[in-house]
């Protein structure tokens, strides 16, 4: 555990659960007279608890690790929790809302990051990337046998069209690959984007599937095996979301068994993820950990908006309703 000291007289502490956060967001913390206190978010609930408790903080700031009900609980202090991102499956709404406790997101700070990395990915599955590269390092030269696929007319399907599914299938577009999207919100799809009505239709018709969801009680086990069937033997999977939202030994044996061509996967249902895990056995998988929003722009926006998001709380008592995350909107929402 570390501390990093205000400016001024100590008015609040503020609990980072995670790796510091730049310095412009730290700089900001302590001129307003917060004392940051510093632990892994992957240590547990037990030692987020411990510090909460013994520090008494004013307000939590997650980048990582489980704020459940003990943690929430643990400082009669706390007025205010604010997420280093958007997803806040792993804050327990319920509990803050019990307290009347704001749980704030940094909204769209990074969708611009996580967007590149969806895209990205799709690219180095569909030109097979990593399996040429293994290839050429083992000794081989597949030049004379290699027949390759085309981005251009390639479909991306995007499940979840919101802020970040909405720039990856702009990002696809300009790839001149085809974007569809399951938006079942109501909302208006983008210029050039086909809406697709029902989530089964974009499995069947996608050859790549780009999930963009929260991960709720709705949306948890989302991709399992029967949808991995209607992606097909020919198609493509790519979670730059959360890791519940997919079956993760449906999609073994799926992978495994030729039912889908590749996956790649930015999240995991347990993070950090074993290193048996029995994905990392198959050659037709990359994985990646969980930094689809660990680009400069995205760590600066994340971090400076959710300082600012607790300044403004712990200062004046108000916050920016846009920002807030109520279990309501958690539980139904498809979009990320």
């Amino acid at each position: 555990m570390t501390e990093q000291q205000p400016q001024i007289g100590t008015r609040w502490t503020v609990l980072v659960t995670g790796a510091k956060l730049v310095d412009e967001a730290e700089n900001l913390l302590a001129a307003k007279g917060c004392l940051t206190v510093y632990v892994d978010g992957y240590a547990g609930p037990e030692a987020l608890r411990e510090a909460a408790r013994t520090h008494q903080v004013d307000a939590i700031l997650v980048r990582q690790g489980k704020i459940d009900r003990s943690v929430i609980e643990a400082s009669d202090s706390l007025k205010v929790i604010a997420k280093h991102g958007s997803g806040v499956d792993n804050i327990d709404l319920a509990a803050a809302g019990d307290r009347s406790i704001p749980v704030l997101r940094a909204l769209s700070a990074n969708a611009q990051s996580v967007a590149e990395l969806a895209v990205s990915l799709t690219v180095s599955l569909l030109k097979d990337v990593t399996v040429l590269d293994r290839a050429v390092k083992g000794g081989r030269w597949p030049k004379t046998s290699y027949v390759g696929r085309d981005l251009a007319g390639t479909s991306f399907g995007v499940v979840g069209y919101g802020d970040i599914g909405r720039r990856a299938a702009g990002l696809a577009r300009a790839l001149g690959m085809k974007a569809m999207a399951f938006e079942p919100g109501g909302h208006a799809v983008g210029e050039g984007v086909e809406r697709v009505d029902a989530l089964d239709a974009l499995l069947e018709r996608a050859d790549v599937v780009s999930l963009h969801c929260p991960l709720t009680e709705r949306t948890r086990n989302l991709i399992g095996q029967r949808e991995l069937d209607l992606i097909g033997p020919a198609g493509f999977l790519v979670n730059t979301a959360r890791g519940g939202l997919i079956d993760e030994m449906a999609l073994h044996h799926a992978l495994s068994n030729g039912h889908i061509t590749g996956a790649a996967l930015d999240s995991f249902s347990q993070e950090p993820p074993p290193p048996d895990h029995p994905l990392f056995g198959l050659t037709n998988l990359i994985a990646t950990p969980h930094v689809g929003g660990a680009s400069r722009s995205a760590l600066r926006n994340m971090a400076v908006q959710s300082a600012t998001n607790i300044i403004t709380m712990l200062e004046q008592g108000t916050f920016d309703s846009a920002a807030q995350a109520k279990p309501s909107l958690a539980s139904t929402s498809v979009n990320a």
